[in-house]
C-alpha cells in the first residue's frame, strides 16, 4: 500500500508525524505485497482501495455493480492476500495512532509551564488550587477515591498474542523514527529492521488453530502486568505526588493506595466449566510467581545502585543488626555471598534476594529465611529507606526505594485480587441437594423467598456443619463446595488479599447472596464467635443485569441489610458493600438508551438504600469494550458516574481488544491511567459539591418517558417479532464468531440456541461486523421522537438538556458516535443473506428508518449539521477509515453466501470459513472496539 494515509487529525506540525508515520509503514507493507506476491499483488490492492473510495465519494449503483464484480472475480488466493493486506495496514495505522498518543503526550510534556494537557493529573490539581480547595480538603478527598481495574478473559480479543507483540516491536521501532539524533545509516538500519517486522508480521498467522485455555488466558493477562502495569502504576502516584507538591508545596502528603488492578481470568466460572477449584489454585500460584519474580529482579537491580561504602558514609545501626540477623537465619550459597563488608546495602540486598528465592520455594521450613507476608518485604525495605536518608541519600531513596515500596503495598504476593464469579443458579441446586440429604429441607428450591431467607439466615446463626463427612454429594455439588474450600486455602497460602469478592450472576433475590454466605459458612470464610461478633472473609457480591433486575436490587439490598447475620459481616470489608452492575446484559435487555437510564436510577436507588443503613457502596461497573455493552474511555466512564454514588470506590472491568488497546504500550497505559486518576478526583470534588436542581429532576421525568417508549420500540422488534432472530443469525455472521477460537468460555451460557442464552459479547460483535452496531444506538429515536412530536418546546428542552445536564448530552454523544461508525449501505449488503427475503426487507427497512429517524434528532438537538460534528477527529478518522473497511465487509458477505451455501464440513467449507474470520480480524481492526 503506497502513499495511503489515514489521518485522524487536522494539520499541524505533530499530526504530519502521524501522517508520515502511516505513509512510511503503508509504503513498508507495499514492498512486502510485492515481495510476496510480486507487482500484480499491490495493483490489485489499490485498484480495489480506489474503487471504495471513489465510491465513498459516490452513490453511483453502476458503480457499486463493478466493485461487486471485481471482489467476486477475486480467484481464492488473491482474495485471501487482499483480506490480509487490508487487515494488516489497519494493524499498522493503529500502532500509528497509538504512537501519536504518546507523542502529543510528551509534547505537552516538553512545553511545561506553558500549556497543561487537559485530563492530566497536573491540570486537575491545578484547577483545585485555583478554586481554592485547601491542602486539608484535597487531603480527605484522597482518602475517599478508589478505583480497582479488573481483567476479564471476555472473548473479544481476536489478535492472538503473538501479532501483539510483533506490534509492540513496530510500534518501538516507529518511535525511534522522532530522534533527531538518527544518522543516516541508523535511519536505513532502522527501516531495514521494519522490514523485517512487517514481513514477519504478514507470515504469522492471525487465527488460533485451537481456543485458548483458562491457563493461557490467564498468562495473557500476565504480560501486562509484566511488560507495563508494574512499572507504570507507581508513575502514576509519582506524578500525583509530584503535583501535589508543586502546587501545595507548605503540605506533607499521604497517598492512599487508590488505583489498582483486579482479575477475573480464572475465577469466573459462569458459564465456563473449564474453570475448575484447581484452576482458580493455579491462576493464584502464577500470580504470585510473576510478583515475587519482578521484586526479585528490582532487588538486584538495586545492588547497581546502592553501592554506598561505609568507608565514606555511617548507615542506620539497625541495618547493620538486620544483616547479622540475617546471618544466623539465612545460608547463602559460597558464590552468593557479597564479598566486600564496607557495602552493607549490597550485603542486605543479597539476604532480600534469597529471602525472595525461599518465599517461591514452598518446601522452605525455615519462616525467618523467607517473607511470610508482603509486610515483612516492606519493613527491610523501609529500614533501607530510613537509613539511606540518614546519611542524606534522599535522592536515590526516593527514585528506587519509594517506588518499590509503592510496588509492594500495590501488588503484595498475591499480584492481584483475584474475583470469583457463579451463576446464582449453581449455588441452589448444590443448597437443595445439601439440604434434602441433611432432612432440613425436602425441596428448597420450591420455597418462597422469605422461607428461604428464614431459613438461611437461621442456618447463618447455627454454628453447626451443615454437610456430613459421611455422605456423598453429586460431583456438581462437590465442585461448587471445593470452590469455597480452594478460597479459605488460597487466603491462608497467599494471603487474605488474594480472594475476597465472591460475584453472583443473575441475582434475583437476597436468598442468592445468603446462600453464597452459608456455603462460605462450611468451610470457616463465615463464622460467629462466642461473643456474637461475625468474622467473614469473603463478600457476596450481586451482579444485576437486566431490566427487571435493575429494578429490584434496591428492594433486594433493603432486605439483605435487614438481616442481621448478613448486615454483621459488613464491618469486615470496611463496611463497604460491593454491587455490580450490567451493562451489556441490560442493554441486550432492554436497548441502549434505556439500559443507560436504569443503570443511573439504580445507582442513585441503591446509594439511598445503603445510605439508609449506614453502608458504604463499591459499585463494579461491567462495561465491555463496544458501545452497545457501555465502552468509552476509561476517564469519561468514571465521570458518567453520579458523584454521590462513588463514596465507597468504583471497580470497571477492562476486557477483551480493550486490553491490549490501553495496555499494551506503557505510554498509553500511563495516559490512560492518568486520566483515570484525574477523574477520579474530579468526581470525588463533584460529590462534595452536590448540585441537584429542580431542572435536573424535570430532565429526570422527561428522561423516564423517553426510555420507557424506547424500551417498547426496542423490545418489539428484538423480542416480539417472531422473524428478527432468525434474520440476525443469518445477516451476520454470528454462527462464524463462535469458530475464532478467542476465548476459553463458550458464546451461550446453556449451548442453546435461545436469544436468550446467547450472550451479549457475540450478540454486539456481530452486529459491528455487519455495520449496523444495532444495539448501540436502536431505539433511541423513537424514544425521543415520543417526547419531541414536532413540537418547538419540546425540542428547545431536550436542546437545553444536551447543553447542560451531563448525562444526557454524554448519552447523546455516544448515540454519535454509533450513528458515526455504522454504514446502512453496507449492512444492506449483509441483510440480503437473509433466507426470508421478504422479512429480511421488512426488518432492514425498520433498522434503516429507525437509524435515519435517530441521526435527524439528534441532529436537531445539538444544532450540528453533520453526525460527530463535534468530535471532528473521531469524525474525520472514521470517514477516512471506511473505504479501507468497506472491502472487507464486501468480500465477508460474499464469503458467508458462498460458505452457507455448502453442505456438510466440506474441506472447501473448511477453506471458506478461515478466510471468513480472516475478514472478522481485519474489519475488527478498522473499526476497534468491536467487542
Amino acid at each position: 500500500m503506497t502513499e495511503a494515509t489515514i489521518d485522524t487529525t487536522q494539520g499541524n506540525s505533530s499530526n504530519q508525524l502521524l501522517r508520515r508515520d502511516v505513509r512510511f509503514l503503508g509504503n513498508i507493507l507495499g514492498e512486502v505485497l510485492i515481495h510476496q506476491g510480486g507487482q500484480e499483488l499491490l495493483n490489485l490492492e489499490e485498484q480495489i482501495r480506489e474503487m471504495s473510495k471513489t465510491l465513498r465519494a459516490s452513490s453511483d449503483p453502476a458503480l457499486l455493480q463493478d466493485f461487486k464484480k471485481v471482489i467476486g472475480s477475486l480467484s481464492p488466493e488473491d482474495r485471501h492476500n487482499v483480506v490480509r493486506a487490508f487487515a494488516i495496514y489497519f494493524q499498522l495505522v493503529n500502532i500509528a495512532e497509538q504512537n501519536h498518543r504518546i507523542r502529543r503526550k510528551r509534547d505537552y510534556d516538553r512545553s511545561a509551564g506553558e500549556k497543561i494537557q487537559p485530563g492530566s493529573i497536573e491540570n486537575t490539581i491545578a484547577e483545585l488550587s485555583k478554586r481554592d480547595v485547601s491542602a486539608d480538603e484535597l487531603q480527605d478527598m484522597l482518602q475517599t477515591i478508589s478505583l480497582e481495574l479488573v481483567m476479564t478473559a471476555h472473548p473479544t480479543e481476536a489478535t492472538r498474542r503473538v501479532v501483539l507483540e510483533i506490534h509492540q516491536r513496530i510500534a518501538e521501532d516507529v518511535m525511534k523514527l522522532d530522534n533527531p539524533s538518527l544518522t543516516n545509516r541508523e535511519r536505513e538500519q532502522l527501516r531495514e529492521k521494519l522490514v523485517s517486522e512487517v514481513l514477519t508480521l504478514w507470515q504469522t498467522d492471525e487465527l488460533r488453530d485451537r481456543k485458548p485455555t483458562v491457563l493461557d488466558e490467564v498468562r495473557n493477562g500476565l504480560y501486562y502486568f509484566d511488560e507495563t502495569l508494574f512499572d507504570v502504576l507507581p508513575e502514576v502516584y509519582q506524578e500525583l505526588d509530584r503535583c501535589l507538591t508543586k502546587y501545595y508545596p507548605d503540605s506533607d502528603w499521604a497517598i492512599p493506595t487508590f488505583l489498582r488492578f483486579g482479575s477475573w481470568i480464572g475465577g469466573d466460572r459462569d458459564g465456563n466449566p473449564s474453570v475448575t477449584a484447581q484452576i482458580t489454585w493455579e491462576t493464584l500460584t502464577l500470580h504470585r510467581q510473576l510478583a515475587l519474580k519482578k521484586y526479585e529482579q528490582q532487588l538486584v537491580q538495586l545492588m547497581n545502585h546502592l553501592s554506598f561504602s561505609t568507608n565514606i558514609v555511617q548507615v542506620s545501626p539497625e541495618l547493620l543488626a538486620s544483616i547479622e540477623l540475617d546471618k544466623q537465619n539465612i545460608r547463602l550459597k559460597s558464590e552468593d555471598v557479597w564479598r566486600n563488608d564496607n557495602e552493607p546495602y549490597r550485603i542486605k540486598l543479597t539476604y532480600m534476594v534469597e529471602k525472595i528465592a525461599n518465599t517461591q520455594n514452598h518446601g522452605s521450613k525455615n519462616t525467618k529465611a523467607k517473607y511470610s507476608a508482603p509486610e515483612e518485604l516492606l519493613d527491610d525495605l523501609y529500614l533501607i529507606d530510613r537509613s539511606l536518608r540518614n546519611h542524606y541519600a534522599d535522592y536515590t531513596a526516593n527514585i528506587y526505594i519509594r517506588k518499590l515500596i509503592r510496588q509492594v503495598e500495590l501488588f503484595g504476593f498475591h499480584l492481584a485480587g483475584l474475583d470469583v464469579r457463579q451463576h446464582s443458579k449453581e449455588h441452589e441446586s448444590a443448597m437443595n441437594e445439601i439440604l434434602a440429604r441433611m432432612n432440613i429441607a425436602s425441596n428448597y428450591s420450591s420455597l418462597s423467598e422469605d422461607e428461604k431467607i428464614a431459613l438461611l439466615s437461621r442456618l447463618l446463626n447455627d454454628p453447626r456443619p451443615l454437610m456430613s463427612p459421611y455422605l456423598e454429594y453429586s460431583e456438581s455439588t462437590m465442585e461448587v463446595i471445593s470452590v469455597y474450600k480452594a478460597i479459605k486455602a488460597a487466603q491462608a497460602e497467599f494471603g487474605p488479599k488474594c480472594i475476597t469478592t465472591y460475584l453472583i450472576s443473575m441475582t434475583q433475590g437476597a436468598s442468592d447472596l445468603l446462600e453464597v454466605m452459608v456455603l462460605g459458612k462450611e468451610v470457616g470464610l463465615y463464622r460467629r464467635e462466642t461473643d456474637g461478633t461475625v468474622r467473614c472473609t469473603l463478600q457476596p457480591a450481586p451482579l444485576f443485569e437486566t431490566i427487571e433486575d435493575l429494578h429490584a436490587a434496591p428492594g433486594i439490598m433493603e432486605t439483605v441489610f435487614s438481616i442481621p447475620a448478613y448486615r454483621d459481616s459488613i464491618p469486615d470489608f470496611n463496611n463497604i458493600q460491593e454491587i455490580m452492575l450490567g451493562y451489556s446484559d441490560s442493554n441486550k435487555d432492554g436497548g441502549v438508551l434505556t439500559a443507560n437510564w436504569e443503570l443511573r436510577v439504580a445507582l442513585k436507588d441503591i446509594t439511598k438504600t445503603a445510605r439508609r443503613h449506614q453502608v458504604k457502596l463499591k459499585f463494579f461497573h461491567g462495561r465491555g469494550g463496544a458501545l452497545g455493552r457501555g465502552g468509552m474511555p476509561l476517564n469519561r466512564s468514571i465521570l458518567a458516574q453520579p458523584p454521590e454514588t462513588i463514596g465507597g470506590g468504583i471497580k470497571i472491568t477492562e476486557q477483551g481488544e480493550v486490553l491490549s488497546s490501553r495496555y499494551a504500550l506503557k505510554g498509553i497505559a500511563y495516559r490512560s491511567l492518568e486520566q483515570a486518576t484525574s477523574a477520579l478526583i474530579t468526581s470525588a470534588y463533584l460529590a462534595k459539591k452536590p448540585q441537584n436542581s429542580a431542572d435536573e429532576q424535570e430532565y429526570e421525568a422527561i428522561m423516564k418517558s423517553i426510555s420507557e417508549q424506547s424500551q417498547t420500540k426496542y423490545q418489539d422488534l428484538i423480542f416480539r417479532d417472531s422473524d428478527f432472530y432468525q434474520f440476525f443469525k443469518e445477516s451476520t455472521p454470528l454462527p462464524e464468531i463462535g469458530e475464532l477460537n478467542i476465548g476459553s468460555r463458550p458464546s451461550k451460557r446453556k449451548g442453546s440456541d435461545r436469544f436468550e442464552d446467547l450472550r451479549a459479547i457475540p450478540w454486539v460483535f456481530a452486529w459491528t461486523q455487519s455495520r449496523y452496531l444495532l444495539p448501540a444506538w436502536y431505539a433511541a429515536g423513537s424514544g425521543l421522537q415520543t417526547y419531541y412530536r414536532g413540537n418547538p418546546d419540546n425540542l428547545r428542552k431536550l436542546k437545553e438538556m444536551y447543553e447542560s445536564w451531563s448525562f444526557f448530552s454524554s448519552t447523546i454523544d455516544n448515540l454519535q458516535m454509533a450513528l458515526g461508525k455504522a454504514d446502512m449501505l453496507i449492512a444492506q449488503e449483509y441483510s440480503q443473506m437473509s433466507k426470508n427475503t421478504e422479512a429480511g426487507k421488512r426488518i432492514f427497512e425498520q433498522i434503516r428508518n429507525e437509524y435515519e429517524l435517530t441521526s435527524q434528532l439528534i441532529l436537531q438537538i445539538t444544532g450540528q449539521k453533520e453526525i460527530l460534528d463535534n468530535q471532528s477527529v473521531i469524525q474525520e478518522s472514521i470517514k477516512l477509515r471506511n473505504p479501507y473497511v468497506d472491502p472487507l465487509s464486501y468480500l465477508q458477505v460474499q464469503l458467508l453466501t458462498e460458505l452457507r451455501s455448502l453442505e456438510g464440513n466440506s474441506e472447501d467449507g473448511a477453506k471458506l470459513l478461515r478466510e471468513v474470520l480472516l475478514t472478522i480480524n481485519g474489519i475488527a481492526a478498522g473499526l476497534r472496539n468491536t467487542g
